[in-house]
């Protein structure tokens, strides 16, 4: 009984500290009188809390506000400057590592290439690149407080753990505790697609609204699914595999062992094969000019007018856009997001995607709903400091820092 006492007072202590320090962060400059009448906090809670953090270092008091009678009250905003986080995007044969700082600026970033076959190699190399990352910027770097780790595959964001990987076998990896346990520093691990969408809800084409659908269309195709607020989360933890949705029971045997799933249709690597069978069909393109073929080239040339092009991303945006409408139905979303290289061509594929969702969705759910591009797709490692920055604001890091 006493046990379920103490979690229960450490976890009130998290959540009034997180609702203080995300009023200062999304608000400041804002009086303690202020957070106390918006957080309906008691007013001494509201003073222990911004002592504590304000001893920290997360927050700092500014010019004092307008006086309306009486006392002068001081402002406090949130201080993002001194505390870093390395934020890394592990593809399928790239690593990108990025250093930030806590409001969200990219400070320093390397990319190289690194292939893996194996979970060992993949530990052992992501291990050794990000030791000599923090060497390398170890005069850039102030107080570390968090590491964040996206990737393709399941994750279990809580724990930690990823446990599939679609390149590659994985073996119940605690890649949280591994990153912990080598540079003793707290580590975030997610799902790149999912950190995606965060990252347009915190800094990106999703931060006017509480629900939004995120489509990555690269090598595979995923979803990211935010609901007021925060990303939606299955039984396993993950959820959005738009990618395996069947829209041609017909089609190509998809990776999953299915048939006709959207991946086989709307991903880089199937717009490219389909192209190149037209093309080898006989089919006339301006494309069949080139050696080799990718899907810049396919946007260009559809851009350019060509019509074997144009007609392949149609069809894309056709396919794309029933299995979204899917999604409206299910989640009612305020915005879709489109994220990938054929968003170079979203004037003949957006058009599309909107005639198939307001073809097969509810008109309630349909009408004024926007379809944008990413706004972070520059910013690889967005998604993994984005889990940085949401372990701050609902106080699973910010209580352990303040606890150190």
């Amino acid at each position: 009984m006493t046990g379920g006492q103490i979690g229960n007072v450490d976890l009130v202590k998290q959540l009034n500290s997180a609702a203080v320090y995300r009023l200062i962060d999304q608000q400041g400059p804002i009086s303690r009188i202020q957070i106390a009448d918006v957080s309906q906090l008691a007013p001494a809670s509201v003073t222990k809390i911004t002592r504590q953090l304000l001893e920290r270092g997360f927050i700092k008091e500014v010019a004092q506000q307008a006086s309306t009678g009486g006392r002068r009250a001081i402002s406090l905003t949130t201080e993002v400057e001194p505390f870093h986080s390395i934020a890394i995007r592990v593809g399928r044969d790239y690593l990108k590592f990025s250093l930030y700082h806590l409001g969200g600026r990219e400070l320093t970033s390397e990319y190289s290439e690194f292939f893996y076959t194996t979970q060992e190699e993949l530990v052992d190399g992501l291990m050794t690149q990000l030791r000599t990352f923090i060497t390398k910027n170890h005069l850039l770097i102030n107080q570390l407080i968090a590491i964040g780790i996206i990737l393709p595959g399941l994750v279990n964001p809580e724990t930690g753990v990823v446990e599939y990987m679609p390149n590659v076998k994985i073996d119940n990896l605690h890649l949280s505790e591994l990153v912990h346990n080598n540079f003793h520093v707290e580590c975030f691990v997610g799902n790149d697609v999912r950190g995606m969408a965060l990252a347009e809800h915190y800094f990106g084409a999703s931060q006017d609204c509480q629900d939004s659908i995120l489509v990555s269309v690269h090598r595979g195709t995923g979803a990211g699914i935010i609901v007021n607020g925060q990303v939606f989360l299955g039984y396993n933890r993950n959820v959005g595999e738009i990618g395996h949705i069947q829209i041609d029971p017909l089609g190509e045997q998809c990776q999953c062992g299915n048939f006709g799933c959207l991946e086989t249709v709307a991903s880089n690597p199937a717009i490219v094969d389909r192209v190149n069978k037209l093309l080898n069909q006989g089919y006339k393109s301006s494309l069949s000019e080139l050696e080799t073929i990718n899907i810049s080239d396919v946007c260009e040339h559809a851009n350019l007018g060509d019509e074997l092009a144009k007609q392949s991303l149609v069809r894309v945006g056709d396919q794309l856009g029933k299995a979204i409408a899917i999604t409206v139905n299910l989640f009612n979303p305020q915005k879709i997001i489109i994220a990938g290289d054929i968003t170079q061509c979203k004037e003949i594929l957006f058009p599309a995607i909107l005639r198939n969702v307001q073809n097969q969705s509810l008109q309630t759910f349909h009408s004024d709903l926007p379809i944008v591009s990413s706004q972070i797709e520059a910013y690889p490692t967005l998604g993994a400091f984005s889990m940085i920055k949401r372990a701050m604001l609902n106080g699973v890091l910010l209580q352990k820092l303040l606890e150190d």
